[in-house]
Protein backbone atom coordinates (compact mmCIF):
# COMPACT_ATOMS: atom_id res chain seq x y z
CA UNK A 1 0.00 0.00 0.00
CA UNK A 2 1.52 3.49 -0.56
CA UNK A 3 1.07 6.45 1.22
CA UNK A 4 -1.60 8.20 -0.95
CA UNK A 5 -3.63 5.18 -0.95
CA UNK A 6 -3.63 4.84 3.34
CA UNK A 7 -3.85 8.72 3.57
CA UNK A 8 -7.36 8.35 1.55
CA UNK A 9 -8.54 5.83 4.42
CA UNK A 10 -7.70 8.26 7.50
CA UNK A 11 -11.26 10.07 6.80
CA UNK A 12 -13.00 6.47 7.34
CA UNK A 13 -10.38 5.83 9.93
CA UNK A 14 -11.54 8.63 11.98
CA UNK A 15 -15.24 7.49 12.40
CA UNK A 16 -15.54 3.57 12.54
CA UNK A 17 -16.01 1.47 15.87
CA UNK A 18 -13.36 0.29 17.65
CA UNK A 19 -12.97 -3.95 17.07
CA UNK A 20 -11.43 -3.42 21.21
CA UNK A 21 -11.08 -6.49 23.54
CA UNK A 22 -12.21 -8.46 20.75
CA UNK A 23 -8.68 -7.93 18.66
CA UNK A 24 -6.62 -7.75 21.92
CA UNK A 25 -7.67 -11.47 22.53
CA UNK A 26 -6.32 -12.55 19.19
CA UNK A 27 -2.82 -11.84 20.51
CA UNK A 28 -3.20 -13.54 24.20
CA UNK A 29 -2.57 -17.09 24.64
CA UNK A 30 -5.89 -18.59 25.30
CA UNK A 31 -5.08 -20.18 28.65
CA UNK A 32 -4.46 -16.79 29.75
CA UNK A 33 -7.50 -14.99 28.60
CA UNK A 34 -9.68 -16.11 31.40
CA UNK A 35 -6.91 -14.88 33.89
CA UNK A 36 -5.88 -11.29 32.61
CA UNK A 37 -7.05 -8.68 35.03
CA UNK A 38 -9.29 -6.13 34.57
CA UNK A 39 -7.71 -2.47 35.91
CA UNK A 40 -10.97 -2.23 37.63
CA UNK A 41 -9.57 -5.22 39.98
CA UNK A 42 -6.33 -4.28 40.06
CA UNK A 43 -4.84 -4.27 43.78
CA UNK A 44 -3.11 -0.75 42.89
CA UNK A 45 -4.65 2.25 40.86
CA UNK A 46 -2.95 1.80 37.39
CA UNK A 47 -0.59 4.23 36.02
CA UNK A 48 -0.94 6.13 32.98
CA UNK A 49 1.08 5.86 30.00
CA UNK A 50 0.48 7.17 26.07
CA UNK A 51 1.91 5.37 23.09
CA UNK A 52 1.92 6.54 19.23
CA UNK A 53 1.10 4.42 16.59
CA UNK A 54 2.88 6.92 13.84
CA UNK A 55 3.02 6.24 9.55
CA UNK A 56 4.40 7.99 7.40
CA UNK A 57 5.77 7.70 3.75
CA UNK A 58 9.43 5.75 2.87
CA UNK A 59 11.64 6.73 0.07
CA UNK A 60 9.59 4.96 -2.55
CA UNK A 61 6.34 6.47 -1.45
CA UNK A 62 5.02 3.90 0.38
CA UNK A 63 3.31 3.85 3.90
CA UNK A 64 5.42 2.85 7.24
CA UNK A 65 5.00 2.72 10.76
CA UNK A 66 7.58 3.03 13.20
CA UNK A 67 8.43 0.90 16.54
CA UNK A 68 11.41 1.07 18.65
CA UNK A 69 13.20 -1.89 20.07
CA UNK A 70 13.94 -0.67 23.43
CA UNK A 71 16.82 -0.95 25.86
CA UNK A 72 17.85 -3.83 27.66
CA UNK A 73 17.38 -2.75 31.62
CA UNK A 74 16.10 -4.62 34.78
CA UNK A 75 12.19 -4.45 34.06
CA UNK A 76 9.52 -6.13 32.25
CA UNK A 77 9.28 -4.60 29.18
CA UNK A 78 13.47 -4.84 28.59
CA UNK A 79 14.60 -5.24 25.19
CA UNK A 80 10.82 -5.65 23.71
CA UNK A 81 9.33 -3.82 20.23
CA UNK A 82 7.02 -1.43 21.34
CA UNK A 83 5.56 1.70 20.30
CA UNK A 84 7.63 5.48 21.08
CA UNK A 85 5.53 6.57 24.45
CA UNK A 86 5.82 6.54 27.97
CA UNK A 87 4.42 7.96 31.29
CA UNK A 88 2.35 10.33 31.58
CA UNK A 89 4.22 13.61 33.40
CA UNK A 90 2.58 16.48 35.35
CA UNK A 91 3.62 18.73 32.31
CA UNK A 92 1.21 16.87 29.38
CA UNK A 93 -1.84 18.33 28.88
CA UNK A 94 -3.65 15.52 28.16
CA UNK A 95 -2.92 12.01 27.37
CA UNK A 96 -2.15 13.19 22.99
CA UNK A 97 0.10 15.45 24.52
CA UNK A 98 1.84 12.29 26.46
CA UNK A 99 2.11 10.43 23.33
CA UNK A 100 3.35 13.21 20.89
CA UNK A 101 6.08 14.33 23.35
CA UNK A 102 7.03 11.27 24.54
CA UNK A 103 7.56 10.39 20.37
CA UNK A 104 9.88 13.89 20.31
CA UNK A 105 12.14 12.55 23.11
CA UNK A 106 12.50 9.23 21.97
CA UNK A 107 12.72 9.58 18.04
CA UNK A 108 13.24 13.03 17.25
CA UNK A 109 9.76 13.94 15.62
CA UNK A 110 8.36 17.04 16.47
CA UNK A 111 4.45 17.42 17.23
CA UNK A 112 3.70 19.73 15.18
CA UNK A 113 4.84 17.48 12.31
CA UNK A 114 2.31 14.91 13.52
CA UNK A 115 -1.45 14.47 12.83
CA UNK A 116 -3.59 12.62 15.20
CA UNK A 117 -5.81 10.64 13.35
CA UNK A 118 -7.99 8.91 16.33
CA UNK A 119 -7.35 7.46 19.91
CA UNK A 120 -7.66 3.44 20.03
CA UNK A 121 -8.69 0.88 22.58
CA UNK A 122 -6.96 1.35 25.47
CA UNK A 123 -4.60 -1.60 27.34
CA UNK A 124 -4.15 -3.21 30.65
CA UNK A 125 -0.73 -3.80 31.57
CA UNK A 126 -0.97 -6.39 34.54
CA UNK A 127 3.06 -6.64 35.19
CA UNK A 128 4.11 -3.23 35.71
CA UNK A 129 0.54 -1.90 36.40
CA UNK A 130 -0.14 0.31 33.59
CA UNK A 131 -2.76 1.68 31.55
CA UNK A 132 -1.71 2.15 28.32
CA UNK A 133 -3.50 4.60 25.53
CA UNK A 134 -2.62 4.46 21.81
CA UNK A 135 -3.21 6.82 19.69
CA UNK A 136 -2.84 6.82 15.66
CA UNK A 137 -1.06 9.28 14.04
CA UNK A 138 0.54 10.82 10.75
CA UNK A 139 2.89 12.66 9.11
CA UNK A 140 2.39 13.99 5.53
CA UNK A 141 6.73 13.89 4.84
CA UNK A 142 9.55 11.64 4.91
CA UNK A 143 11.17 12.00 8.51
CA UNK A 144 14.63 11.76 9.50
CA UNK A 145 15.06 10.03 13.03
CA UNK A 146 16.67 11.07 15.99
CA UNK A 147 17.04 8.35 18.07
CA UNK A 148 17.19 8.44 22.27
CA UNK A 149 20.32 6.48 23.13
CA UNK A 150 19.60 6.18 26.69
CA UNK A 151 15.97 3.77 26.14
CA UNK A 152 15.81 3.11 22.56
CA UNK A 153 18.24 0.49 21.20
CA UNK A 154 17.06 0.46 16.79
CA UNK A 155 14.26 1.91 15.28
CA UNK A 156 12.05 -0.69 13.52
CA UNK A 157 10.36 1.07 10.14
CA UNK A 158 7.66 -0.84 9.43
CA UNK A 159 5.82 -1.51 5.52
CA UNK A 160 2.21 -1.12 5.75
CA UNK A 161 2.15 -3.88 3.68
CA UNK A 162 4.78 -6.12 5.68
CA UNK A 163 1.94 -5.69 8.09
CA UNK A 164 -1.25 -6.71 6.72
CA UNK A 165 -0.35 -9.58 5.11
CA UNK A 166 -1.68 -12.77 6.72
CA UNK A 167 1.88 -14.36 7.17
CA UNK A 168 3.24 -11.20 9.71
CA UNK A 169 1.40 -13.48 12.49
CA UNK A 170 2.73 -16.66 14.15
CA UNK A 171 3.02 -18.53 17.19
CA UNK A 172 6.11 -18.46 19.28
CA UNK A 173 7.34 -20.16 22.58
CA UNK A 174 8.66 -17.39 25.11
CA UNK A 175 9.55 -17.06 28.45
CA UNK A 176 6.99 -14.69 29.88
CA UNK A 177 6.19 -12.50 32.93
CA UNK A 178 3.25 -15.10 33.44
CA UNK A 179 4.88 -18.48 32.43
CA UNK A 180 7.70 -20.05 31.14
CA UNK A 181 7.97 -21.73 27.51
CA UNK A 182 4.34 -20.48 26.52
CA UNK A 183 3.45 -20.08 23.40
CA UNK A 184 2.30 -16.43 22.07
CA UNK A 185 0.38 -15.15 19.17
CA UNK A 186 2.80 -12.55 18.23
CA UNK A 187 3.31 -10.37 14.91
CA UNK A 188 6.75 -11.30 12.88
CA UNK A 189 7.76 -7.60 11.53
CA UNK A 190 11.32 -6.73 10.00
CA UNK A 191 12.79 -10.24 11.50
CA UNK A 192 11.65 -9.09 15.44
CA UNK A 193 8.97 -10.70 17.45
CA UNK A 194 6.47 -8.07 18.53
CA UNK A 195 3.93 -9.76 21.13
CA UNK A 196 2.32 -8.37 24.61
CA UNK A 197 0.45 -4.93 24.58
CA UNK A 198 1.94 -3.77 21.74
CA UNK A 199 0.83 -6.70 19.40
CA UNK A 200 -2.42 -6.40 21.44
CA UNK A 201 -2.92 -2.51 19.53
CA UNK A 202 -1.79 -4.10 16.32
CA UNK A 203 -4.29 -6.49 16.02
CA UNK A 204 -6.75 -3.88 16.39
CA UNK A 205 -5.33 -1.33 13.93
CA UNK A 206 -4.92 -4.18 11.64
CA UNK A 207 -8.35 -5.54 12.12
CA UNK A 208 -9.27 -1.91 11.44
CA UNK A 209 -7.09 -1.33 8.03
CA UNK A 210 -8.29 -4.79 6.75
CA UNK A 211 -11.77 -4.56 7.54
CA UNK A 212 -11.78 -1.09 5.59
CA UNK A 213 -9.62 -2.58 2.60
CA UNK A 214 -11.67 -5.89 2.03
CA UNK A 215 -15.30 -3.36 1.97
CA UNK A 216 -12.89 -2.24 -1.31
CA UNK A 217 -13.26 1.82 0.08
CA UNK A 218 -10.21 2.24 -1.65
Amino acid sequence: MNFEEFRNLIPKIKNLPLPGIESHHKMIPPERIGNIRRPENASKTPREAAVLNLFYPGEDKDARMLLILRKTYRGVHSNQVGFPGGKVEVEDRDLEDTALRETHEEVGVAPEKVTIIRSLSEVYIPPSNFMVYPYMGYAEEKLRFVRQESEVERLIEVRLEEFLSDQSMFYQRLDTSYANDIEVPAFRLNQYTVWGATAMILSEVKEIIKNLNSSQIL
